[in-house]
This record gives structure tokens, C-alpha cells and sequence, in this order.
């Protein structure tokens, strides 16, 4: 190869290297601005505290089965999901797999209680689709809390709407409501998420099996056609 061709052909890598390089600071850069959107729905931030907060954000994808937190590990950092399905799981004494929740777009993923206590996670987080999420470190976040009272006002905030007021209900339903109650719910209030699921995911979240499950969809479609 002559010189001037391997000065063109190394041009030309440079070129697609530095197109690459554009095309994924665009997307990073729409990604953070989604994270944003989202969190202004909580609470209002500063520019100030949304830059320190951007300091912390790290890009991650995961892969369809990948963990983002096995059980056993200590959690360090929450995921917020630009694009795909995390669930948290665990498995029973019956050696079944149970779902305890979803995160799909727009939630936070994460091990509350085992990131806050430094303690291994009783929980698996793991991604149900191809997944891309924007990590961050809890211990730098929780600094954060302390030096900015809007990141704080989102802290309680979103605490207080998904494990309080949205887990209650949930809870309450699980002792109270048989699974048939459970799954119509569950259509009624995720239709979108519904879609997604395999059936051995709504099965595990309902704690029962996907046989139990076909029965039950076999039901409503006999007695509620529109949910067929």
C-alpha cells in the first residue's frame, strides 16, 4: 500500500472515529436531558444542582438477563432506565422465582434498603430487555442531598410516591385480593407493561404459575372479551 493511501485510509478512520464520538456525546447528551424531564416532574432543581448532579451520571446498557444487582451483592448505585425493563426478584422457598417489582422507562432502580444499610441485597435487579440506564453512585448522591435542599425535596419526594403511597396498595392487595382481582388490576393500571411481559414474568409477580396464569386469562377472555 503506498503511503498516500495509508494516509487516507488512516484519515478516513479518524473521520468515522470522531463521527462516533459526536453521535454518542448526542446521545448521552439526550439521555441526561430525559433524566432531567423526568426528575423536574418531582420537584424543580437548579441549574447548579443539576450540573452537580450530571457529574455523577454514568452510562451503562445491559443486556437481555443481565444483573445490574445480583443477590448477595452490596448495592452502590441506583439506575435510571432511559430505554428497557429492569425487575427485582428473588427466589422463594419453594425455589420458584418471585418478581416483587418493574422498572420500566423513567423509574430508578435500585435496592433501597440494602444500598442504605451497606448490606447484602436479598434482591436481584435484572434486565428483562436490552436495557440502557444512567448510573450513579448513592454515596456521592447522598452528599449531594446534604449540600442541595432541591435534590433533597426530590429525595423525599420520590421515596414518598413509589415506596409509600404506590407500595401500600400493592401490599395490601397481595394479603387481601386473590389473583384473578391482582391480574385485572394490573392490566387496568399498566396496559403498556402488560404488553411487554413474558408470561412467566406476570406469573412471577402475581405468585403463582404460568399454568395458573393461562387459566386465568382463559377466564377473562370467556368473561370479558375486550381483555382477551
Amino acid at each position: 500500500m503506498s503511503p498516500d493511501a495509508t494516509r487516507l485510509l488512516f484519515s478516513h478512520g479518524d473521520e468515522i472515529g470522531q463521527i462516533k464520538a459526536i453521535a454518542d456525546s448526542r446521545i448521552e447528551l439526550m439521555n441526561t436531558e430525559a433524566f432531567f424531564t423526568k426528575i423536574r416532574t418531582y420537584t424543580p432543581l437548579s441549574e447548579k444542582a443539576e450540573l452537580a448532579w450530571s457529574s455523577l451520571l454514568r452510562p451503562r446498557q445491559y443486556r437481555k438477563e443481565e444483573p445490574f444487582i445480583r443477590a448477595g451483592d452490596v448495592p452502590t448505585t441506583y439506575a435510571f432506565v432511559v430505554k428497557g425493563l429492569l425487575c427485582q426478584q428473588y427466589v422463594g422457598r419453594d425455589g420458584n422465582m418471585i418478581i416483587k417489582c418493574f422498572f420500566p422507562e423513567n423509574r430508578i432502580a435500585s435496592s433501597v434498603s440494602a444500598t442504605l444499610l451497606g448490606e447484602p441485597s436479598p434482591f436481584a435487579i435484572t434486565a428483562i430487555e436490552n436495557t440502557n440506564v444512567l448510573e450513579y453512585d448513592f454515596a456521592a448522591f447522598r452528599l449531594l442531598v446534604s449540600d442541595f435542599a432541591d435534590i433533597a425535596a426530590f429525595y423525599i419526594r420520590y421515596m414518598e410516591r413509589h415506596w409509600i403511597i404506590d407500595k401500600e396498595p400493592g401490599e395490601i392487595a397481595f394479603r387481601h385480593d386473590d389473583a384473578m382481582q391482582r391480574y385485572i388490576d394490573f392490566i387496568r393500571k399498566e396496559p403498556e407493561l402488560h404488553k411487554r411481559l413474558k408470561q412467566h414474568h406476570i406469573a412471577a409477580w402475581l405468585g403463582i404459575t404460568p399454568e395458573s396464569l393461562s387459566r386465568l386469562r382463559k377466564t377473562i377472555a370467556i368473561t370479558r372479551p375486550d381483555r382477551g
